[in-house]
């Protein structure tokens, strides 16, 4: 599959990495090795690697920060791309609005702080979503009330003929947490960069309103490595209270465990293994199903082998 063409050619685009473990490169500290591993800082870069491992027939994984995703102590086959595109442009004047365009591995918390601190409001409630903006895309990412779809415009994607092109919010079929992307509707395409709308607000209530979601989040999330919200929240009844129910708080696989403070988070204490963190899933949905009759559907991406 890796041929040595395909890793000479490839290297003219930036410095790869060979079986490099992913558990370096994602929040929950777990996952195997990335047959090869090449950072991108720019469009250009990015699409030559999409390119080239097309032309190769190579399969390509884009990861962001590593958050919101389980990789397989087997690891990924193919090419790991870790998006690290950081431009961002505006506000500028637009019709309704304010027009923000930002590439997609900017980290979604760090602009939408940036902006509520210069006094622009509409992704405030943001300020504490982990990941990158590319994944809120692909998530609908939200909290607090709001979401992407919220305040999203449009979005730059590169296709499967290397061709630049744009979806406004309507083709991207955003539900809660989830998307084209998720639901498989849309394949080999890559997001580069999303079109935001912002307005004028006061500087002084935003950063005290950005504040207060710092003094919830801490409160309620516990710290230490993990992936944020592990299952998505059914519509009878939120996953933690669900998991909490039917007395999981604090169990323990290998060093994967069910948070003591938030249920619905899962920790590696240190050592955890990918197969360790799915079996605890698999046990949370076997006991809520057995008791309440509820499937609960992970919101965190499994990818890679060995589970």
């Amino acid at each position: 599959m890796i041929s040595e063409q395909f890793l000479a050619e490839l290297g003219t685009t930036g410095s790869y990495r060979r079986d490099d473990p992913l558990s370096r490169h994602t929040t929950f500290g777990v996952g195997g090795p990335a047959d090869v591993y090449l950072p991108v800082a720019t469009e250009e870069q990015l699409r030559a690697a999409l390119r080239i491992a097309r032309s190769h027939r190579v399969p390509v994984f884009i990861l962001g920060s590593g958050s919101n995703v389980l990789v397989g102590d087997g690891g990924i086959r193919g090419l790991v791309i870790e998006n690290q595109l950081h431009a961002v442009e505006g506000p500028q004047p637009n019709g309704k609005g304010l027009l923000v365009r930002a590439q997609t591995g900017v980290s979604f918390a760090a602009l939408a702080r940036r902006l509520s601190f210069a006094g622009y409001a509409g992704l405030e409630w943001a300020s504490g979503i982990p990941g990158t903006l590319g994944g809120a895309v692909v998530y609908n990412a939200g909290a607090y009330g709001g979401c992407l779809l919220d305040v999203l415009v449009r979005v730059r994607l590169v296709d499967q003929s290397d061709s630049v092109i744009e979806m406004k919010p309507e083709e991207l079929a955003l539900g809660y947490r989830g998307s084209v992307f998720t639901r498989g509707i849309v394949g080999d395409r890559a997001v580069l960069s999303v079109d935001l709308r912002v307005h004028e607000g006061d500087a002084v209530y935003l950063r005290q309103r950005v504040r207060e979601l710092d003094k919830r989040r801490t409160s309620a999330q516990p710290k230490g490595r993990n992936a944020g919200s592990m299952f998505k929240n059914p519509v009878e009844r939120p996953a933690w209270w669900l998991i909490d129910q039917v007395g999981l708080r604090g169990h323990r696989i290998g060093d994967a465990q069910i948070s003591e403070q938030h249920t619905n988070f899962f920790l590696n204490l240190g050592k955890a293994r990918a197969a360790d963190v799915k079996a605890l899933m698999d046990r949370a949905r076997d006991r809520v199903r057995e008791r309440f009759g509820i499937e609960l559907e992970p919101e965190v991406a499994l990818v890679g082998e060995g589970f």
